[in-house]
Parts: C-alpha cells; structure tokens; sequence
C-alpha cells in the first residue's frame, strides 16, 4: 500500500512533532539526522514514520549529554569544593553534605559525574558509592572517589589521592572525541573542552531561530533598566552565530560567533565584564568595538540548561566606559539565573509532550461503539 498524505511531512510538520524550532529541524534534515527526500519543486519531504522512530529512540536513550557534577562531602569542605568548580568551565557542580539530599538530586539530575570525599570515615557515603556503582541507569555516570585506599571502593570507580585533582580528571574525561567547526577568522576566541556536546544541549533547547517570546524580552527589559544599560541581550551561541533570542536597544538579530564577547561569559561560573572594550586586547579589533556600533562596555552572566550546560548569556552593553558594582553584578546573576530558569521549564515541558505522545501511541486502539463517559462526583 503506497504512503498517503498523513505519512508524510513538511519541515514545520516535523519540528512541531519533535518540539523544535523549524531551523533546527532543518539542520537536522540537511544533515541527515532525519531521512528526508526532494520533491520536483525542491522542498524536503519526511516519513512520519522515521519521526516517530526518531522520537522513541530519543525516549529510550539513556545516554544524553549531561554537564552535572555531584559532590558529596564533609559540611566543613563545601565551600572549598564550590571553589575548586568554580573555574571549571565544563561542568557545573552541586555540593551536599547530606546523603540522602544527594542521592535525591542524583535521581533527578542525570549527572555527567559523582564525586564522593571519603577522606574522614563515613559509611553513609560509602554506602551511598556502593549504591550508585551497582546502579544500571547510572551506568554512564562517572565515579570518583577521594580516599586513602581503593580497597573497599566498587570496581568501576576512580580513586584519586586529594580533592584538588577532581576537576583535572573530570574536565579530562568531558573533553570532546571530535573536533568542533568553530567559525576561522582573525578573531580567535575561546571553547570549552565539550564544546560540541555544549552544542547539542543547545539544539536540544528548541530555543533557536524561535519568534520573542515575553517571558524573555521582560528580563532583558529588566537588565536594561536596573543596571542602567542602553542594550541588554540574551545571547544563544551557534558554532558559528551569536543569535540573540532577546534583545533591548539593538536592531541587529544575530552578529558572527567571533564578535560575541559572550564566548568568556560562557566559560565562567560568575559576572564576566570588561570595563573598557578599546583597551582590552581581547576585544580591540573586535569589529563592533573598533567600528560602530562603538560598544565599550559589556558584562554578562551564564544561563544554563537542566542538564548543567551553559547554552547562552544574558549580557548588557554600554557605549561608554564604566564600571560594574557589587549590587549590579548581583542583579545580573539573578537575572540569568530567572532565565536558566525558563529554559529548563521549557525542557520539562518537552519532556511531558514527549512522555503523553509515547502513551498516545502505546494505548490501545478502541473498537466498536464508544460508550459515554462516566460522570465524576462533585
């Protein structure tokens, strides 16, 4: 029996099946991640039927990319371990002294990797290690362990001698097997290690080429106005763009990757600024600082998604020089911090559409004459 009408889809029908923007299903078409075929007037046509094989095997993988680390560690080292992260522009790390808060965000939070301190004898955490090593679906899960002996540690995990070589073995482990495309230019700029997963994380955000949305535009609004700045941007950076979701103050939609001084904002764990673009050797070429618009100042602050990966920023630009204050970079903070906020809801939502379509398609088909609902009581 040959495909009807309904077997088959346009671009647009394909990214609302898969909760995605149009230009994301696009790339995923052109690059062959969705079989797909020309029509004789030169628009690509997709089965439904490799969507919704698409969809499954995207349920079914247990393996997606995951920027978390989990530490678990004496109340006394937190803070030393929130330090020993903090520059480590790879991961995002959640620090508990408490088990069973740990194994709680464990469960939730799909972490790349779990470090466990053991230093100070402490059963409830070996047990905790033991607990997650025997696992299954923590079996992509790294574990880390820092004890004086590997003798009574699981197999599969890797001992180390102090705290201060986690982050070395973690961001070893995270870097990328390929190499990433980045734009080449004479503005070199700088990546993590796990760029390219960084990259899927984005995609996956369905959050590109999408039209404004309010939930947005009001915290760049709010970034203008409280930190007294003529441009404010949320910024999504492609291996090639910097495409701005958001923007206040700026007619431009997107500008070359090489231009964003977002490239260091996304690396940092804080408030990135520069009080004088023209005098920092990194930015004084740059083309909107040596050219108009002029831009002298720029402070910006990461917005992450629900697996611990920075996708983009939100930033405010100045055309004079000046200087950020305490009371600012704070502000800035929580406003990125609202919008990782509407990122990740936006991946719950996904998450459930995805979950309702596979029930919908695992439900059984009702035959014969349907029958009228029961009426609830009240």
């Amino acid at each position: 029996m040959g495909k009807t009408d309904k077997d088959i889809l346009t671009t647009a029908d394909t990214a609302r099946l898969l909760g995605v923007s149009i230009r994301t299903a696009q790339l995923l078409i052109e690059g062959g991640s969705v079989p797909s075929w020309k029509t004789p007037g030169g628009h690509r046509r997709v089965y439904r039927a490799d969507i919704m094989a698409l969809i499954e095997k995207r349920a079914q993988d247990e393996a997606l990319p995951s920027a978390t680390v989990i530490v678990v560690a004496p109340a006394e080292r937190l803070a030393f371990y929130e330090r020993l992260f903090a520059d480590v522009a790879e991961c995002t790390a959640e620090v508990f002294d408490d088990v069973h808060d740990a194994l709680f965000a464990i469960g939730s939070a799909r972490p790349y990797a779990i470090l466990v301190d053991l230093d100070e004898t402490d059963p409830e955490r070996l047990a905790l290690l033991n607990n997650v090593a025997s696992n299954p679906s923590l079996g992509h899960t790294r574990l880390l362990a820092v004890a004086a002996s590997a003798r009574a540690l699981p197999d599969r995990v890797l001992r180390l001698d102090a705290p201060d070589q986690a982050p070395a073995a973690i961001r070893a482990s995270l870097a990328d097997a390929g190499e990433v495309i980045v734009a080449q230019d004479d503005l070199p700029f700088p990546i993590a290690l796990n760029e390219s997963q960084r990259l899927v994380a984005l995609e996956r955000s369905g959050l590109l080429d999408t039209a404004p949305e309010e939930a947005f535009d009001r915290l760049t609004w709010l970034a203008a106005r409280n930190l007294d700045a003529p441009i404010a941007l949320l910024t999504l950076l492609t291996p090639t763009r910097q495409w701005f979701k958001s923007r206040f103050g700026l007619d431009l939609p997107e500008t070359p990757r090489s231009w964003a001084f977002c490239n260091h904002t996304i690396l940092q764990k804080g408030v990135f600024s520069v009080e004088d673009l023209s005098r920092d050797p990194r930015f004084a070429k740059n083309p909107a600082v040596q050219g108009q618009p002029l831009f002298r100042f720029y402070a910006g602050a990461p917005v992450m998604d629900n697996e611990g990966f920075t996708v983009g920023s939100l930033c405010v630009i100045d055309y004079k020089p000046r200087k950020l204050d305490e009371r600012e970079a704070q502000t800035l903070m929580a406003l990125a911090a609202l919008a990782s906020d509407e990122v990740r809801l936006r991946a719950i939502d996904r998450q459930l559409r995805e979950t309702l379509r596979r029930v919908e398609r695992q439900a059984p088909v009702r035959t014969g004459t349907a029958t009228a609902p029961h009426k609830r009581d009240h």
